[in-house]
Formats: structure tokens, sequence, C-alpha cells
């Protein structure tokens, strides 16, 4: 992932979901605003058990 976002799964959690929190009001958004692929991000996180929830907008 060359987007200046973390390459490490819990670090790059903890930075999207503040990007959500803070900046991007759902994950499709948040993916067009920093350039990155959302199936890359999701998968990424996946490895670590998160998953998107549209409903809260975060990773759980």
């Amino acid at each position: 992932m060359q987007t200046g976002l973390p390459n490490d799964p819990v670090m790059l959690l903890s930075v999207v979901n503040t990007k959500l929190r803070d900046y991007y009001s759902s994950l499709d958004e948040l993916c067009k605003g920093l350039n990155v692929e959302k199936e890359e991000l999701t998968e990424k996180l996946s490895m670590i058990d998160y998953v998107y929830d549209e409903n809260r907008n975060q990773f759980v």
C-alpha cells in the first residue's frame, strides 16, 4: 500500500478508524480521498479479523 498509510495492520486499523471518525462519512469516501483500493484495505484489516461496519462507520 503506497499511500502514506502504515503497513502494519494494527497501526493501519488505528489510522483508518480515526480518519473515518474525523474526516470521512464512509469507507468509499475514505478510499477515494486517500486514493486507496477498498479491496486491498479491507483484505489487510481482515488479516487481524476486522471488518468494516457501515452502521458504525468503522472497522470492528
